[in-house]
């Protein structure tokens, strides 16, 4: 079915939302929906890490990428990659050596935006994991149609026919890149136009995660 924001330009995110702690057994847990995707993401650690894995002065962040059905292919091992690179960027690995810190993350529902979505599902079940961090995370996807438009959060009808999409990971201290990713192509002009529309968005993952964070101690 098409919906207006399929059809239309869209400088808003999709709505979001999270639910934290609902699994037992990992270190901490979250689910995190933008719109009709969802992932779910579990952290194991800091715990003990296999010895051929084992990083003297640091720990070792590990990430699996699990499909809704099936194997990982090699678009999720990618993934894998730059969700990996992203968590180790803002975790303090250095005050926990010699140790792996786990974080599985299964796709729900993926309509559009997974990788931001994943990234995001991750922030949270590190916080609910209590693991140390530097700083938050937060992503956002956009697009840019063939003519010119600019779409963020998109679905997956909008990637489908897209020029260019691109996915950024922001620091939450001073907005900076900590991991991007694009497909397509686009003029200079409109790659600034992206990240400046994403790195504005991103400001309302923030200020979402610290509404969650003050829900869930107001109920502790």
């Amino acid at each position: 079915m098409e919906t207006d924001r399929d059809t239309d330009a869209s400088s808003e995110l999709r709505p979001v939302a999270c639910e934290q702690s609902f699994l037992s057994r990992p270190d901490g847990s979250a689910t995190f929906t933008q719109g009709d995707t969802s992932v779910m993401a579990a952290v194991y650690g800091p715990a003990d890490v296999n010895q051929r894995k084992e990083i003297l002065d640091k720990a070792t962040v590990e990430v699996v990428l699990k499909n809704k059905v099936g194997f990982a292919a090699v678009k999720e091992k990618a993934q894998e990659r730059l969700i990996r690179n992203s968590c180790a960027t803002v975790i303090l690995t250095g005050l926990h050596p010699r140790t792996s810190v786990t974080i599985v993350l299964q796709i729900i529902q993926d309509s559009g935006s997974l990788l931001s979505c994943c990234i995001n599902a991750a922030c949270l079940a590190l916080l609910d994991a209590g693991v140390p961090m530097k700083c938050l995370m937060a992503s956002v996807t956009c697009v840019l149609d063939k003519d010119g438009d600019l779409f963020l959060d998109p679905t997956e009808k909008q990637a489908k026919v897209a020029q260019c999409m691109y996915t950024f990971a922001f620091e939450s201290q001073e907005k900076k890149i900590i991991t991007s990713t694009m497909k397509g192509t686009c003029t200079t002009e409109q790659y600034q136009s992206c990240l400046a529309a994403c790195q504005t968005a991103s400001q309302e993952i923030f200020n979402f995660y610290r509404t969650s964070a003050e829900k869930k101690l107001s109920k502790s």
